[in-house]
């Protein structure tokens, strides 16, 4: 396993003192950068585990903060909080941006070669980067086949994958076929996966708190979604022409 570092990140965003996990991988060069976005409920080891996982994968990988440095884990908090963002494609690609900013700003990240990932809220807020023009390598979502404002969708300008469990009620098939059009109509490269059986949320381990209902883990599925992301930044995002350097 690849020796990687990690450090904690402060940064503003939504009028608060936004939290981050920034995780280098092993070297001194730049590298492409991977922008890692948390479920409704909050950056948690969860998606600090993703990013230095990334990392060992030889990217420099943000786990952004969505509630200053507080994870939401009462469902009707949580809901209170990011139903009004949800619907603010502005202020996601605020908080977005502000992150994105947060990881150039690290000497080895290589500007020019990020990807956005996300899942939940946070896979929303990728997208949004997209839908605002933002360059990106690729951008991954899962339990986000969120839709923009009309034809914003056409300044996305890398490939999208979503993926979303079969019976998710929080993204059910008509929302999916809503996403899938809007990314036709714009052009873009996209893909959709549907996991077979797959609640909402199901690539989130099991945790000791309530949770909104449509909510489970699939570890099969979590497991397949994990790779096909590792596969979308293989394919848009090598990190092979970096090593060496």
């Amino acid at each position: 396993m690849a020796t990687i570092t990690t450090r904690t990140v402060e940064y503003p965003a939504d009028g608060l003192t936004m939290i981050g996990h920034l995780a280098l991988p092993a070297g001194v060069d730049r590298r492409p950068a991977v922008l890692l976005g948390p479920e409704g409920t909050g950056l948690s080891d969860v998606e600090r585990r993703r990013a230095d996982a990334l990392a060992e994968l030889g990217y420099v990988a943000l786990a952004f903060d969505l509630h200053g440095g507080r994870y939401l884990g009462d469902p009707e908090e949580m809901l209170a909080r990011c139903m009004p963002l949800l619907a603010d494609p502005d202020r996601m690609r605020r908080i977005g941006h502000a992150a994105l900013d947060e990881l150039r700003t690290e000497p080895r990240t290589d500007p020019d070669r990020i990807a956005a990932i996300g899942y939940g809220t946070g896979g929303a807020i990728a997208l949004e980067l997209g839908r605002g023009g933002v360059n990106l390598r690729a951008i991954g979502t899962v339990n986000a086949t969120t839709t923009g404002r009309p034809g914003e969708a056409a300044r996305i300008r890398c490939p999208v994958w979503a993926g979303v469990g079969s019976e998710d009620p929080i993204m059910p098939p008509a929302q999916r076929n809503a996403f899938t059009a809007e990314m036709q109509a714009a052009g873009v490269d996209w893909r959709l996966v549907v996991y077979g059986g797959a609640l909402h949320a199901f690539h989130h381990p099991p945790v000791d708190h309530p949770v909104v209902p449509g909510v489970g883990y699939h570890p099969q599925h979590a497991q397949r979604a994990w790779r096909d992301v590792v596969d979308l930044l293989a394919e848009c995002l090598p990190v092979t022409e970096d090593l060496g350097a």
